[in-house]
């Protein structure tokens, strides 16, 4: 069923603003019907993941887009590349792939989009508004901002991302809609020891568990601490959206739509089925995300996925200080944060 659009999205489709504008729009709508909307929402902001190269095409999509005028419609931040431009040399690829790499990170860039380059833009920056629609990439950056923040994005992937960033329209469909939001399962945790809940190394395994056991289902989790991190949620959702295809969680009496466990599930609690965390679930989740067993020595560490935050430098630094390295130690961030 077509979409109705507004005068205004029409004279985009059109091709009033020019053929990269049209072009956008075109696969915006196309976008919408297959998703089965009604209708297009206005976007305060987007994030685009397509400015990583993973083959010649993408590069051929935005310069396409860019050689037909192209320019972002709203404040626009990018995902990590395939190059490092800061340190080039620990890029290990042929001159075609650099080449094209770059390429395709430059022609984002010209179309007025930050070049932040990192996976984690709500840590330089760019925080939208609760209840503000946006178009976002990038797994972690999606479960981040649909549930830390508050505002609304579907999960939007390469090059959707980008006709939406360029539209200033996304589909109004899935996580953009209140009743798409509400939780549909409750995860009771209150019966892990409150120790364990104040360690980092919770919260990635808590978040394999809960995307490999909900898959794309919205949860509330109940029983974490009110002093849980920002940092903590990071590992929680970004875990959560690998291991299964999360890109909402509540959690009660922290984020924004979770008051209570009530008001997540927009109904009696009763309602909603009940999933009690028990040790041998974490530590199913905890072996899954190890494959080395048996090995007697690793070669290289590497940190920061998603990129690192000012305060896990702070920690690490706490860490690592008066030692050194006896192997390769990575920690991968934004460029605004090393800065």
């Amino acid at each position: 069923m077509p979409l109705s659009l507004t005068p205004a999205e029409r004279a985009l489709l059109d091709g009033t603003h020019g053929e990269a504008s049209s072009m956008a729009m075109r696969i915006v709508v196309a976008a919408g019907e297959l998703l089965g909307a009604d209708e297009l929402v206005a976007v305060a902001s987007a994030h685009i993941d397509g400015c990583l190269h993973h083959g010649d095409g993408g590069v051929e999509f935005a310069e396409r887009l860019r050689d037909g005028g192209g320019q972002v419609a709203v404040p626009t931040t990018l995902n990590v590349g395939a190059l490092d431009l800061i340190h080039p040399g620990v890029v290990r690829a042929d001159a075609h792939k650099t080449d094209m790499a770059r390429r395709q990170m430059q022609a984002y860039v010209d179309m007025g989009a930050r070049p932040t380059f990192t996976c984690a833009p709500y840590q330089v920056g760019h925080e939208p508004g609760r209840g503000q629609h946006v178009a976002w990439g990038e797994s972690n950056a999606i479960a981040f901002v649909n549930s830390v923040l508050g505002a609304r994005t579907a999960r939007y992937g390469d090059f959707l991302d980008a006709c939406c960033a360029i539209t200033g329209r996304a589909p109004l469909h899935g996580l953009h809609m209140d009743r798409h939001r509400r939780a549909a399962v409750i995860i009771d945790v209150t019966d892990v020891p409150a120790p364990l809940k104040e360690r980092d190394v919770f919260y990635p395994v808590l978040g394999t568990w809960l995307g490999a056991t909900v898959g794309t289902e919205i949860s509330v989790i109940d029983g974490l601490p009110p002093t849980v991190t920002r940092d903590q949620l990071k590992a929680l959702g970004a875990a959560a959206a690998s291991s299964g295809a999360v890109g909402l969680f509540h959690v009660a009496g922290v984020t924004p739509e979770a008051p209570t466990v009530a008001e997540a599930v927009g109904d009696a609690p009763g309602s909603v089925p009940t999933i009690r965390l028990t040790a041998d679930a974490l530590r199913v989740a905890l072996d899954r995300l190890s494959t080395t067993t048996g090995t007697p020595s690793v070669d290289a560490l590497a940190v920061g996925s998603p990129h690192f935050s000012v305060a896990e430098f702070e920690a690490l630094a706490r860490l690592t200080a008066g030692r050194r390295m006896r192997i390769p130690f990575y920690a991968c961030t934004a460029r605004d944060t090393l800065r």
